[in-house]
């Protein structure tokens, strides 16, 4: 899945995969996510909101499934 970075206080890079419908999430304190069942206007919602951070904590972080793939870097 290819990540692109990004501006927010809260992640530094996100990636999403349209077949799969998963939307992966880098946060800044270096611990990754995956979210399931997650629509592709979603994603280009978040690449477009002015305040990303926000928007994951109104719109996906608990809104749908996920499972936690890398912990924080040592």
């Amino acid at each position: 899945m290819q990540m692109i970075d990004i501006e927010s206080s809260m992640l530094s890079a996100v990636g999403y995969d349209p077949a799969t419908q998963t939307l992966r999430a880098l946060f800044n304190s270096g611990k990754t996510y995956d979210y399931f069942e997650v629509p592709q206007q979603v994603y280009d919602q978040l690449i477009e909101s002015d305040s990303k951070g926000h928007y994951m904590r109104d719109q996906i972080i608990d809104a749908y499934p996920y499972h936690q793939i890398r912990k924080k870097r040592r």
